[in-house]
């Protein structure tokens, strides 16, 4: 579908106005708040620990990983809880056919929630990988700080970040539409993430060895997936399947 010819169907305030209630609803949910508090805080502790401990002797081991890779576990997880949320949650709170029976369209719907899970998502992970990045250089051993936050693994996370949360997103929708249960949602769409969380933390132990040849790999099948995603569950925003796809 042309992109110019898209964005005249849609209302930008509509959507907005899905963003807004979507975020307004995150805030409301026990399981979605802890959840995007837990995972960061997992995924940042705990390594933290570890480099604080390294002496200025293990830069040099260091230099031949890519240990903030590890980071890119977030991007995965965050929106697998979020997007789990995004039909059942309507569905299970008797909101969902209300709101199907506004003059909402089936895109902008999907363009809303999709947004309402992606926005967040990439600005929780960037902002945990830069305050992982602050306190490394702030209470680091100069050498491992150097060793650690090098220049590709850092652009790694700038351009990945956005590619792996809109893949999870995308999946987490999915499965969101055809769940009748929030916490099984959410269960299956983490269990769902499980394979780019596996590559991500198998790429920073160096099993798989990092190179610009398997990042362009990764790269052109996550734009793949997510273009698959979008096709995928724009046929499973139909009216009639999203009111029944939990209970049929």
């Amino acid at each position: 579908m042309n992109l110019s010819r898209l964005s005249a169907r849609l209302s930008r305030r509509r959507i907005r106005a899905i963003v807004v209630k979507e975020i307004r609803g995150y805030r409301r949910s026990r399981s979605i708040v802890s959840g995007m508090a837990i995972i960061p805080l997992v995924f940042m502790v705990q390594p933290l620990v570890s480099v604080f401990a390294l002496s200025s002797g293990a830069a040099t081991a260091l230099q031949h990983r890519h240990e903030l890779l590890y980071m890119l576990a977030v991007p995965a997880l965050v929106p697998a809880t979020l997007a789990a949320y995004a039909i059942v949650g309507e569905r299970q709170h008797g909101t969902l056919e209300p709101m199907l029976s506004t003059p909402i369209s089936k895109l902008e719907l999907l363009f809303g929630k999709v947004l309402a899970v992606l926005i967040p998502s990439i600005v929780i992970s960037y902002a945990v990988f830069a305050l992982f990045a602050v306190l490394v250089l702030l209470f680091a051993q100069a050498d491992v700080a150097s060793a650690l936050l090098r220049s590709s693994d850092v652009l790694a996370q700038v351009i990945f970040t956005p590619l792996i949360a809109a893949w999870s997103t995308w999946l987490g929708v999915a499965i969101s539409t055809r769940s009748g249960d929030i916490r099984v949602a959410q269960q299956v769409s983490v269990l769902a993430s499980l394979p780019t969380i596996a590559l991500t933390t198998l790429t920073s132990v160096n099993v798989i060895h990092a190179s610009l040849h398997v990042a362009v790999i990764f790269g052109i099948v996550l734009l793949i997936s997510n273009r698959v995603g979008w096709r995928v569950v724009s046929a499973l925003f139909d009216r009639e399947k999203l009111i029944t796809g939990g209970t049929s």
